[in-house]
């Protein structure tokens, strides 16, 4: 059985992407931390779809549970079930101005954003390697591309995916496993409920706030047989703002 890992797909992007893999037949595997009833609702959405799949909790910023959740789920499934395509979406953020950044929002911002995607990716990669093929998409954002005020932590931790999104592309490519990124900018998620979306609208080409619908149908793109020339690019999905 073909199967997407989707991290953080409980909510926004994560949900939208989940929700857009398993109506293309994907067995979903949704990755969750703590708020059990929203992955529930993901889950249930896709089974009353038609689609199927299951909940698998762990913190991604908690390298020994995912090898311990993660790590027994591949061991347990690996006759029955592999994982195809892995969206590496889990992200938090924590703004503040440098000069008054605390050390822990340094810290929980880069495990979380950053060093996930190394202790996720590690795991589900040897069983594309066996099988020379597979999908890597890193859902990053426009603060690692071009860096905002306020997000030296986040825009670090998104730079640096960006970065090992190019460099594991190139390392893997020839086993049939492709490795991209999506850079949103604005999307209308539970991340951005704090922003003044009307000020911040009038900077936007398309003068509106993206939905996770739309970081979804490039998501399930990138994750087809279509895109398979496709590798080590970051897409921006953002209306204009920035590329």
């Amino acid at each position: 059985m073909k199967c997407a890992l989707i991290t953080g797909g409980s909510r926004g992007i994560g949900r939208a992407i989940c929700i857009k893999l398993a109506a293309q037949g994907y067995y979903v595997l949704i990755n969750y931390k703590s708020n059990i009833e929203e992955a529930k609702k993901t889950l249930s959405t896709i089974k009353e779809a038609g689609g199927n799949g299951e909940l698998l909790q762990f913190d991604v910023a908690d390298k020994d549970q995912i090898k311990q959740k993660l790590g027994d789920w591949l061991q347990e499934n690996e006759e029955e079930k592999h994982i195809e395509i892995l969206i590496n979406n889990a992200g938090i953020r924590e703004d503040s101005l440098m000069a008054w950044m605390a050390e822990e929002q340094w810290d929980s911002v880069m495990k979380t954003n950053l060093d996930s995607f190394f202790h996720v990716t590690r795991l589900v990669l040897n069983g594309m390697l066996t099988r020379k093929y597979g999908r890597i998409i890193n859902v990053v954002s426009l603060s690692g591309l071009k860096g905002l005020a306020g997000q030296t932590n986040y825009s670090a931790a998104k730079a640096g995916v960006i970065g090992a999104t190019k460099a594991l592309a190139q390392e893997v490519g020839r086993q049939g496993i492709t490795v991209n990124a999506l850079a949103p900018g604005f999307i209308r998620t539970d991340m951005t409920d704090g922003l003044d979306e009307k000020e911040l609208r009038a900077l936007i080409p398309l003068k509106r706030f993206g939905l996770p619908e739309e970081i979804a149908h490039a998501a399930a793109f990138l994750a087809s047989p279509d895109a398979a020339y496709i590798t080590g690019q970051v897409l921006s999905i953002n209306g204009g703002l920035y590329s």
